[in-house]
């Protein structure tokens, strides 16, 4: 059962409540869920929910109808995030979990590791223990395999995932490992379970063989009611008559999961097919079906792999599937992130030289807007969001300290270029150190009894009614009202309580303010993404750079940009974007602002460099990233 407590609830009556439950035998926890204080209870609790109902500080009881308690979102509404190292498994970010089906041996590990790092592979897979249906199979190297499992940690910044199969292992998993998986046989094994319960560590559960879901949720009951709460579920295929695949990947079980139940859940293509040229449709079907991450099995040489060769990608493979997931992730309010260890450790790096104080980035607008939700997605939960009021006034509080890092619109795909921008990248000397791509839904909101022929004012921002003019266009009646943001448009029709005005905004800022979705996906065109980059003296990666960013000016005179632009062809250098924007207090002249493809700070860019200058009145690099 769930018992709601009164807002003003005193922590005595609490403590009377809990008393109660211990007593009674109850496995209990608190819980804090969209600002109520609840106590979620399972087991013998002493007394039925009448009398709790009747308790001082009770507000109502609400029964768990589910065989499985803990892990029903009836029990834990807000999805569980996993917090492995520097990844969070589970959030908006897609953690993708990359390596070979076995440890074999020193060097192929350490290779593989090094290439499923360098394609943005956040977490690392090898099997050290390998229950096999023959006996005579590779079983794996034990204690050899983990101790290389633990050099691929400390090597590549990889955490580390294994598969755990008897209790008797705990001891060496406890000392080699950040992830336990329980395999797919062992997922009624009741025992393991307890164990791996009290373990603490998280724990990777693979659907059974031929289970079903209750049957795999209550597996995970076992491991949350030993106290460990940090369980992924993995849908790995269950076996059918079909011959053609090695098992039958119940996507349908995405959804299903989804909504039963607050644990993430990720997909292992890999097993699931058996057949290595199925893993990535079904890779890239799962991340649209809106799965927390994959399992993929890599091999660098699969035709001699020990375990499993002829499901496990080439390198290659695995990489140009990581930029597939790349495109399709924004579609299902996602990202992949290439960069996230680079930048999960810059971060930390940045907070230890400040004392611990934590870093900040700031966005315009209110919580809940398309800004703030750039922000959570590109840093998570690592950077406190600051909030201000204006774009000048972002570049101010990054450049004076306030805040280490801000987050800013750059261009839409159908409004074209936010000018401010890139003229304040011009004028301040901070550089842009990220990019991330949003795919921008807009919806009508208002609250919850207002019906659409009773509605009179719509607020949002000036762009947002460009980007939805169709919609609009059915109802001429409606009074359009431009507002910073479109937060800030949920915000105002809240406060202002009049059931006959509506703000256009993402769902994000409904959900922040306790508003009602009435319209959704009211955007003329579903293609509407914006584009936004993160500004900030410092740098958040040593690695790899794609993509660049810079300003340059050329001499009025017949052919000098075509001068310059022959460098970058004759460079082989693919500018993906070239804009000119005027020069201020220069009327007629011009400066142009460039995007390619490359790192122009290295030293293979150098002689590009080199040949520009002799081109160029002026040049100014905005940023690798």
């Amino acid at each position: 059962m769930l018992i709601v407590l009164k807002p003003d609830v005193t922590q005595n009556q609490k403590n009377h409540i809990l008393n109660i439950l211990r007593e009674g035998g109850a496995i209990f926890k608190e819980i804090a869920d969209a600002g109520q204080s609840i106590i979620g209870a399972t087991g013998p609790a002493g007394h039925d929910p009448a009398y709790f109902e009747n308790l001082k500080g009770v507000d109502r009881v609400v029964p768990i109808t589910t065989a499985f308690k803990l892990v029903s979102r009836q029990m834990h509404r807000q999805d569980t995030h996993v917090n492995i190292g520097d990844v969070v498994l589970g959030s908006e970010r897609i953690s993708i979990i990359a390596g070979p089906c076995a440890v074999e041996s020193r060097s192929q590990t350490m290779a593989i590791a090094k290439e499923v790092r360098k394609y943005g592979a956040v977490l690392f897979r090898g099997g050290a223990f390998k229950p096999r249906t023959s006996p005579y199979s590779f079983q794996g190297l034990g204690e050899e395999g983990l101790k290389i499992l633990a050099e691929v940690r400390e090597t590549y910044g990889l955490r580390v995932v294994t598969e755990i199969t008897t209790p008797a292992q705990a001891d060496l998993v406890m000392k080699y490992v950040d992830v336990v998986q329980v395999g797919a046989r062992n997922m009624q094994n009741f025992d393991l379970l307890k164990c791996v319960g009290r373990l603490g560590r998280p724990v990777l559960l693979k659907r059974g063989l031929a289970a079903t879901i209750e049957e795999w949720l209550m597996s995970a009951e076992y491991i949350l009611s030993e106290g460990n709460e940090n369980v992924i579920l993995c849908e790995r295929g269950i076996r059918t008559f079909e011959p053609y695949t090695r098992n039958t990947l119940d996507l349908s079980a995405i959804p299903v999961i989804k909504k039963l139940t607050h644990l993430p859940v990720i997909i292992d293509p890999s097993h699931a097919t058996g057949i290595r040229e199925k893993v990535s449709p079904m890779a890239r079907a799962a991340i649209a079906a809106g799965a927390d991450g994959l399992m993929i099995e890599v091999h660098n040489d699969p035709d001699r792999a020990l375990s499993d060769g002829a499901q496990s990608l080439y390198p290659k493979q695995f990489g140009q599937l990581m930029r597939d997931i790349y495109v399709i992730a924004p579609v299902v309010n996602k990202q992949l992130d290439f960069g996230y260890l680079d930048k999960a450790r810059a971060v930390s790096h940045l907070e230890a030289e400040d004392d611990g104080k934590g870093q900040k980035a700031a966005f315009l607008g209110e919580i809940g807007s398309y800004s703030h939700k750039a922000c959570t997605q590109y840093f998570g939960s690592q950077v406190t969001p600051m909030p201000v009021n204006s774009f000048k006034a972002l570049f101010e509080a990054v450049k004076e300290g306030k805040t280490h890092f801000g987050i800013i619109p750059l261009e839409n795909s159908l409004a074209g270029s936010v000018h401010e921008n890139y003229d304040l990248l011009l004028e301040y000397d901070l550089r842009i150190v990220g990019e991330i791509m949003l795919r921008i839904k807009h919806n009508l909101i208002g609250h919850p009894e207002t019906e659409i022929n009773s509605i009179k004012r719509v607020f949002s921002h000036p762009q947002v009614f460009q980007q939805c003019r169709q919609f609009l266009e059915q109802h001429p009646e409606w009074e359009l009202v431009s507002v910073t943001d479109t937060a800030c448009a949920v915000k105002q029709i809240k406060e202002k309580g009049d059931s006959s005005d509506v703000a256009i905004a993402g769902i994000e800022a409904a959900e922040t303010f306790g508003m009602a979705v009435l319209e959704e996906g009211i955007e003329t065109n579903p293609r509407n993404y914006t584009r936004f980059v993160i500004i900030s003296p410092y740098s958040l990666t040593n690695g790899d750079k794609r993509k660049s960013s810079l300003i340059f000016s050329t001499g009025n005179q017949p052919g000098a940009l075509f001068e310059t632009l022959k460098v970058f062809a004759d460079n082989h250098v693919n500018l993906v974007k070239l804009e000119s924007r005027p020069i201020h207090g220069k009327p007629w002249e011009y400066m142009f602002y460039v995007d390619l493809e490359g790192d122009v700070e290295s030293e293979a860019f150098r002689p590009v460099l080199d040949e520009l200058h002799k081109k160029i009145d002026y040049f100014k690099i905005l940023g690798a990233y």
